[in-house]
């Protein structure tokens, strides 16, 4: 049991010392930084403009098929590092299950420009 013990010892000595760092930086920053913020860093809205309606109005809905259509495309891409990594050892299938995802990525790219998702009026 102790060698047990023993084997986790590393990733004990790593969380104390990563608490050990973030308390340190968090009283540091305490300590520097002065703590009187004004009325304007109070406010609401920071960005200089008041409210101008109401927060439940309804918005878009491009807005929301810009987010989806931002992470399809970021997800999609994330599939590329592994089989970049792994490049050498798939084989002649590897690359043709690649070079058909990236097909059928390309051709809902080119469908979502045709059909206009990607203007902004």
């Amino acid at each position: 049991m102790d060698e047990l013990l023993r084997e986790y010892l590393p990733i004990l000595i790593f969380l104390v010392i990563a608490t050990g760092i973030a308390v340190l930086m968090v009283v540091a920053s305490y300590l520097v930084a002065k703590q009187r913020p004004d009325s304007e860093k109070l406010s609401a809205y920071e960005c200089g403009f008041e409210a101008f309606d109401d927060a439940r109005s309804r918005f878009d809905v491009r807005f929301y098929l810009v987010a989806i259509l931002f992470i399809i495309f970021d997800l999609e891409v994330a599939f590329l590092f592994p089989w970049a990594v792994a490049f050498g050892d798939i084989g002649v299938f590897g690359f043709c299950s690649m070079v058909i995802f990236l097909a059928v990525l390309t051709v809902g790219f080119i469908y979502e420009w045709r059909k206009g998702a990607l203007e902004w009026e």
